[in-house]
């Protein structure tokens, strides 16, 4: 039996990160799939901590919040940086991802209609602190943080994978970040994981726009 359970909905959304994070290191785990409807029944829902998905588990171990449970398996699995200085930076990267990832929900299931232009005009000068970030590392050829990957690289893997859906060419402006995608997504089981039906096969969000 898997150590993992994934619960969540039939989307890509909070959890494809860690998906990419835990098949990237030869992981495996279960889906537990929650339907909408099985959702808004409310016993689930109820028994959510914070009332709300995802919900992981890690053999006896209950956790919420996306955010957390990358930050346990960087811990569990190494991806935390090599020390102190590294993990605090891994923090910057991650809390940076989470703050575009907001707007970008924010657009998805709010505003995307009347938002997606301005949000597009406004896109490079929220992608400049990444590729800012990757300058000052070993000259962009690598990760996000030192010479080894972190969970961090995982989730602005995925964002930046969501934003060039939503915004084709999006990338073209930051010659470091476009490496650094093609460079991520040719390893070789992360590569098998993105061309697999659990990953294409899954909508990018819940409502249908992406």
């Amino acid at each position: 039996v898997p150590p993992y359970t994934i619960v969540y909905f039939p989307v890509r959304g909070r959890c494809q990160a860690m998906r990419m994070l835990l098949s990237d290191q030869g992981q495996s785990w279960k889906e537990e799939v929650v339907t909408m409807e099985n959702w808004l029944q409310g016993p689930l829902k109820a028994s959510c901590l914070y009332g709300q998905l995802p919900k992981f588990l890690d053999g006896d171990l209950t956790l919420y919040q996306s955010n957390a449970i990358l930050r346990h398996l960087g811990r569990s699995l190494g991806l935390y940086g090599k020390n102190p200085k590294e993990a605090a930076l891994v923090d910057v990267v991650n809390d940076g991802v989470e703050d575009l990832r907001c707007k970008y929900v924010t657009l998805i299931y709010t505003n995307y209609e009347a938002g997606k232009d301005d949000y597009v005009k406004a896109l490079p000068g929220h992608l400049k602190p990444f590729e800012t970030l990757l300058s000052q590392n070993n000259g962009g050829q690598a990760f996000i943080v030192g010479d080894q990957i972190s969970f961090a690289d995982y989730n602005l893997l995925d964002l930046l994978l969501n934003h060039q859906v939503l915004a084709p060419g999006c990338l073209d402006a930051f010659p470091l970040l476009s490496a650094y995608v093609a460079r991520l997504c040719a390893r070789p089981k992360l590569k098998a994981f993105l061309a697999s039906p659990e990953h294409v096969n899954l909508p990018i969000n819940g409502n249908g726009k992406q």
